[in-house]
């Protein structure tokens, strides 16, 4: 069982910053890719960042400047380190990781249960 757990979600002014983390635990051989996606009240859920386990990091272009993907490999974890927070970043915040379980396995993609994010104007 492999379970990822979100934090640092919350209520936050225009202009402030949040720092979210995730943390993958369980039965792991490894992890690929590591993600953030978010998901406003009635619109689809959609891509923020993600970084592979070299350092590569993509962004969506609404984040791009303002926000910052990490992780930590050893300890599987992954943060989001959001600055200069608009209202329309309002949403649920999902972490995503590409999860290998056993050495033969291929990866599966696995999701965090979400925590919100509200920007306030």
């Amino acid at each position: 069982q492999v379970q990822l757990v979100e934090s640092g979600g919350g209520l936050v002014q225009a202009g402030g910053s949040l720092r979210l983390s995730c943390a993958a635990s369980g039965s792991i051989f490894r992890i690929n890719a590591m993600g953030w996606y978010r998901q406003a009240p009635g619109k689809h859920r959609e891509f923020v960042a993600r970084i592979t386990s070299d350092g590569r990091t993509d962004y969506a272009d609404s984040v791009k400047g303002r926000f910052t993907i990490s992780r930590d490999i050893a300890k599987n974890e992954v943060f989001l380190q959001m600055t200069n927070l608009k209202p329309e970043d309002t949403a649920v915040y999902y972490c995503n990781a590409a999860i290998q379980k056993t050495m033969i396995q291929p990866p599966y993609d696995d999701w965090g249960q979400g925590t919100q994010v509200t920007v306030s104007s």
